[in-house]
């Protein structure tokens, strides 16, 4: 498979990683939850290692979506198909619960797995007593893997439990900006606060999937984001595409009874905008040395 080496405004790192996708399917092999909110398409992980001949990337990290519940299954599956490659390097994020097992922890760890992923926004849990109680038992299991925790949820909830982030034994990773709404600029609730937990060294933050927080179809009033971010604490930024693009869809609510589209993104431009918005430096750690060291891949050579 060949694709058009896209051009970056700085070259990019050998092993330059994409830190969130997932992987849907088989689902005859790796059936979805029954109690899961919305029901994905197939995202194989051969159409996975297309997306990054596209971008140009040789690492990623799987990370197992809402719908999948606790079973990790076809995390695993990805993880072990792309580590049997020479040219590709793969990490994983899980989903666990209270009772999830040492000896599956320890597995999951085998396979790669370096951190669990808290989903609070797609079940709309927003409960700041939840919030702690369920970072603190995350962090509990973890700790002694060296793992880290990676919670999606709005900058209001982050800002309520930040005495909880700033104390928890393992790192913790941000996903999707915090769920920022670029149109509200700096000044919206709960930033200020994202950028003094970022400046801590403490918090991690992905910045994936700007069309989920941007209302312009070049994602361009997310620059500020990015470069605010950045300045806060460039050791700490992480980039991911967000592939395959899972989301709801303006007016229509989800239902795991219907088969919900991807969204349409153009990963190479995602990537391109990042480049043109980060000095060649930090364009290196976002893509290469923070990925290397969150996720424990091998040093590159």
């Amino acid at each position: 498979m060949h694709f058009e080496k896209p051009m970056y405004a700085h070259p990019l790192p050998e092993w330059g990683c994409d830190c969130h996708v997932h992987v849907f399917g088989p689902f005859e092999q790796f059936p979805l939850a029954s109690d899961r909110s919305y029901t994905p398409g197939p995202a194989s992980v051969e159409k996975l290692t297309g997306l990054l001949s596209r971008l140009g990337l040789r690492r990623v990290v799987v990370v197992q979506a809402s719908p999948q519940g606790t079973d990790n299954r076809c995390l695993v599956n990805a993880l072990e198909h792309i580590n049997s490659s020479q040219r590709l390097k793969a990490r994983g994020v899980a989903v666990i619960d209270e009772k999830t097992s040492e000896a599956e922890l320890i597995r999951l760890n085998n396979a790669g797995v370096r951190g669990v992923r808290v989903n609070l926004e797609t079940s709309g849990q927003h409960d700041p007593e939840f919030v702690r109680h369920t970072l603190q038992w995350s962090a509990q299991k973890v700790k002694s893997l060296n793992w880290h925790i990676q919670i999606y949820t709005t900058l209001e909830v982050i800002e309520a439990v930040s005495d909880c982030l700033l104390t928890l034994p393992v790192p913790v990773v941000v996903d999707h900006f915090g769920r920022i709404t670029a149109s509200q600029g700096a000044d919206q609730t709960g930033f200020q606060n994202l950028l003094k937990l970022v400046a801590s060294g403490r918090i991690w933050v992905k910045l994936s999937a700007a069309h989920r927080i941007s209302d312009q179809p070049d994602g361009a009033d997310v620059r500020f984001f990015v470069e605010a971010l950045v300045r806060a604490h460039p050791d700490r930024m992480l980039w991911g595409s967000d592939w395959p693009h899972t989301g709801a869809w303006p007016g229509q609510p989800r239902s795991p009874a219907v088969l919900e589209r991807f969204h349409a993104i153009d990963d190479v431009g995602a990537l391109q905008r990042i480049s043109q918005w980060v000095e060649a430096a930090n364009w290196i750690k976002i893509l290469q040395t923070n990925p290397e060291q969150l996720y424990q891949f091998a040093a590159a050579p």
